[in-house]
């Protein structure tokens, strides 16, 4: 296929799927679950307000949010999801009360016969709409309005005095009218969960979560789409090998007898770049110090072997920095990655373009920094007014960082984006050049870069929370996972076509192909992060249908890990690269194990309404943000840093203990205990429900409880990994991790003949 079809090809994906994201934004927007101006018995009594579920959000929200327990299944994993726990506590609650009136002492010692009647009326009492439009009121029957009272207490109870269960210290919120505010929320959030949509028997949240009580299960359409998937999966990869098998040569290339980079003339801006790399180290050093923390939270609560730490970091400020310095230190890595490789490319260095990476770097530490303080101020309710929203906890996963910060990290994007284009332009200029199409790819990610991450901006304090959930995917799944796949794609091409590798002939159709590829599923698959998220049922089937297309290109996976392996097998100077190339082997790996199979498991309708918010989505969170993206941004910067110092012999002990240490302590952390837990609470929530795998009751047994233990020796054979990536990276600098290159072992390689690698055709975004 020519350049032009591909092309052709490419805007067609962009521009169709855009439309139908766009399209399925109008309709949420036009059918989102109301929030009552009132909700109130049938005597007139009000039991709650929309002012009151509204502010609740954002007291949630300052709280840490989705960092402390879930909404709708969305949020961290220590504490309940507070919707399903409301639901069937509110359930609970109300079958007692009217065995109660029956004379019984509870539902438990009514006979079988009145229990089975009790619980009929229960589904429909529940599931009917009571919401009349004309009056914005919802009605709720004297024991519902009762339940309402009772759970209010208990949360309250909890938020005070803490609960060690769900890493939630004391007095983490005792201000009683905003705790009656935040049960508000809970409430609106559970009833959105159990009640039917106007003309329809299916509630405004597909029927999530699994709830007996309230006969939610899953829909029809849930289990049909799960099929269609899975058709559509065999379909896709079938027609992707054809393809492949049919259009694939073998191409092969003269190696260069040295290194091209070997006399690669460095430039302040270059050079300028290394210290985002000393950044790097730190900042990942942080998140996996963060990690550990967190997770051991997960079995001692609110303390740190005794120690009463949460006092002083709760787990809400631990998650929150832990996620978000995920984002930070891989995308410093690949924004530094391109500000190397753009005057490599031109090679032209700009007027004041040192400046601008050296201005870019002060923004970065100031908006980490900042944003970690505020994130901290807020969680511990030391902000006033707004000022929690606007510099502390948004209260969103990924996205938690204050509005401000927010800002300031979305003109910073445009900065670095104008250092790229100033750098690219005459590039650009050349009238004959075969990486023009290349370029003119690399470039418009870098713009994709820039302007997508703005989708967080489509939201605000108060608004709706399924619109929320809607612009939130944008800025995980299109802008982490999605365009700065692209980049990286590229950025890897025009690495390997530098040195000689790869042609820039076969690069340029064989990177807009696999671009093509994962964006036909992956801009509609962001969709199947909505499936439960108040939205209509039309997202649940476009969402299943496109993101299985997600993962048709792991197809090729194994092809792509076969020539880097002999990449990196290479004698002479290609030596020098084998441990970037390695890291690119292991991103391919974990492509297939993290985004393929972790990913598809949850990736179904059917599965994800039994596992969404529970640790089998942790366990594809963590191989494919970390074992892809993490990886890719190790084997970029350390592609960098081999260029960037040239003329020095690697240490290779650091790199070697890395390499196997983070991808060891992946497995380790995920076979022996994520991946085991998650299993046995998928089993517990078909069994009984949602809110039981979530409960304390469920998460505090001995079983439960050793398999948290076990994350220990994962975690500790990973963190050195970690530990040997920044030693490796500090001591380029200091002299520890380099040796002099001898004169007299220095020999002039024999020309090799290998075939050249198919950059990134198999990276699938999640």
């Amino acid at each position: 296929m020519g350049h032009k079809k591909l092309w052709a090809a490419l805007i067609t994906v962009v521009v169709g799927s855009f439309a139908v994201l766009g399209w399925q934004g109008v309709e949420l927007d036009r059918n989102l679950p109301p929030i009552p101006a009132q909700v109130r018995t049938p005597d007139g009594k009000v039991v709650a307000d929309g002012a009151s579920i509204r502010r609740g959000q954002n007291v949630w929200q300052s709280l840490g949010g989705q960092e402390i327990g879930s909404i709708w299944g969305h949020g961290a994993y220590v504490a309940p999801d507070w919707s399903a726990d409301w639901l069937h506590r509110e359930g609970v609650f109300v079958l007692d009360r009217w065995a109660e009136e029956e004379g019984a002492a509870k539902l438990a010692a009514l006979p079988a016969e009145r229990q089975a009647a009790l619980r009929h009326r229960l589904e429909r009492t529940m599931r009917t709409n009571t919401y009349d439009a004309a009056t914005d009121t919802v009605t709720l029957d004297v024991a519902r309005a009762a339940a309402f009272e009772s759970n209010a207490a208990h949360y309250a109870d909890v938020f005070a005095r803490g609960r060690d269960a769900y890493a939630i210290p004391v007095n983490t919120l005792v201000d009683q009218a905003r705790m009656r505010d935040m049960a508000a929320f809970f409430w609106w959030t559970s009833w959105v969960a159990s009640t039917e949509r106007p003309g329809d028997t299916v509630t405004y949240t597909n029927n999530w979560p699994h709830e007996p009580l309230v006969a939610n299960r899953p829909t029809a359409g849930n289990v049909m789409w799960s099929l269609v998937s899975v058709v559509l999966l065999i379909a896709g990869i079938a027609a992707l090998v054809a393809y492949y098998a049919k259009g694939h040569r073998e191409e092969e290339l003269q190696i260069p007898a040295t290194d091209p980079l070997r006399g690669l003339r460095i430039t302040p801006s270059q050079r300028a770049t290394y210290k985002y790399f000393f950044t790097v180290a730190g900042l990942v050093l942080a998140q996996v110090g963060l990690g550990i923390l967190t997770a051991h939270y997960g079995v001692e609560g609110s303390a740190l072997f005794g120690f009463p730490l949460a006092e002083y970091l709760p787990y809400a400020v631990t998650r929150s920095w832990h996620t978000q310095l995920g984002i930070f230190w891989i995308a410093t890595a690949w924004l530094a990655t391109g500000l190397f490789v753009a005057p490599m490319v031109s090679g032209h260095e700009p007027k004041w373009q040192r400046a601008g990476v050296n201005f870019l770097w002060v923004c970065l530490v100031v908006i980490v920094v900042g944003s970690m303080a505020g994130q901290w101020l807020s969680a511990m309710q030391k902000l006033d007014g707004d000022v929690w929203y606007w510099l502390g906890h948004q209260g969103w996963e990924y996205v938690d960082i204050g509005r401000f910060w927010q800002i300031f990290l979305f003109v910073g994007l445009w900065v670095w984006l104008g250092l790229m284009v100033a750098a690219l332009r005459p590039a650009f200029q050349r009238k004959s050049d075969e990486t023009k199409p290349l370029l003119l790819l690399f470039t418009l990610s870098c713009v994709a870069i820039a302007l997508f991450y703005g989708a967080g901006f489509m939201y605000g304090k108060g608004s709706h929370m399924a619109t929320v959930e809607y612009w939130r995917w944008w800025v995980v799944h299109l802008w982490v996972e999605g365009f700065f796949e692209v980049f990286a794609t590229v950025a890897i091409a025009f690495l390997f076509v530098r040195l000689g590798l790869l042609s820039a002939k076969r690069a340029t159709p064989a990177v807009l192909f696999s671009t093509i590829i994962f964006l036909a599923g992956g801009i509609l698959g962001t969709l199947h992060h909505l499936y439960f998220s108040g939205t209509p049922t039309a997202m649940l089937a476009l969402g299943a249908t496109f993101s299985a297309l997600e993962i048709v290109p792991l197809t090729l996976v194994g092809f792509e890990v076969w020539q880097n392996l002999k990449f990196a097998k290479g004698t002479g100077w290609v030596a020098a690269y084998r441990w970037p190339i390695l890291f690119f082997v292991a991103v391919a790996f974990w492509n297939l194990v993290g985004a393929g199979i972790f990913g598809f498991l949850i990736n179904p309708p059917i599965a994800l309404y039994y596992m969404q918010g529970l640790n089998l989505t942790p366990v594809h969170g963590h191989t494919a943000l970390f074992g892809v993206y993490g990886m890719l941004g190790i084997g970029l910067m350390l592609f960098t840093l081999r260029a960037l110092f040239p003329d020095v012999q690697w240490r290779e002990r650091p790199l070697q203990l890395a390499f196997w240490g983070l991808n060891s302590g992946l497995v380790l952390m995920v076979v022996i205990s994520m991946l085991p837990i998650g299993v046995l609470q998928t089993m517990a929530a078909m069994e009984h429900g949602t809110w039981w795998a979530r409960s304390a009751e469920f998460m505090q047994t001995p079983l439960m409880q050793t398999l948290r233990w076990l994350r220990a020796p994962g975690d500790t054979v990973f963190a050195v990994g970690i530990g040997a990536i920044a030693w490796f990276v500090v001591g380029l600098k200091t002299g520890w991790s380099v040796e002099p290159i001898r004169p007299a072992t220095a020999k002039r390689p024999v020309a090799e003949k290998q075939p050249a690698a198919v950059p990134s055709a198999a990276r699938v975004h999640r």
